[in-house]
């Protein structure tokens, strides 16, 4: 592997890592990102009155479902068993924004990033999806890992990497 890529063998082609002889560790990857979206979305969000229904129960389960789908969507992705996954939202009326965050948990031999990364993702998309006929302008982005531990690399957090 001289390129440093893992994905690929030396004779180039695109593999999946192996992990067989890596030790199981307790593994945690939480993932964030936002959307943005106009006073009249936020406020239909807030008191349940968006006309496709409840916007955050159906994004929560949604960023759920789809991060227990990462292999599928994710080319060489291993598949893992989940221990735990949240999906969470924080409303900041003054920015006009949802921030959500999944957390994915799991005993396993590889991390968890990308699996939290698609469950914001799709979090996301869902908020948008079931809002888009009250604003079509929503801006989703700012999607980032927050934080993971476990696992030969160790902990990292978005704070400690920025010093």
């Amino acid at each position: 592997m001289e390129s440093g890529f893992t994905h690929f063998d030396s004779g180039g082609n695109a593999v999946m890592v192996d992990v067989s002889a890596k030790p199981v560790a307790a593994r945690e990857a939480v993932a964030r990102g936002t959307i943005t979206l106009n006073a009249a979305a936020l406020r239909a969000i807030r008191g349940g009155t968006a006309p496709k229904g409840d916007v955050l129960g159906a994004a929560r389960l949604a960023g759920i479902m789809a991060a227990k789908q990462t292999a599928s969507l994710i080319p060489l992705c291993h598949p893992l068993n989940f221990d735990a996954c949240t999906v969470d939202f924080s409303v900041r009326e003054e920015a006009a924004q949802i921030e959500a965050s999944c957390t994915v948990k799991l005993f396993g031999k590889t991390g968890a990033e990308m699996e939290a990364l698609i469950g914001v993702s799709v979090a996301l998309l869902t908020i948008y999806d079931m809002c888009k006929a009250i604003d079509r302008a929503m801006v989703i982005g700012d999607i980032r890992l927050w934080e993971k531990s476990g696992g030969r690399s160790g902990h990292f957090t978005r704070e400690a990497a920025r010093d």
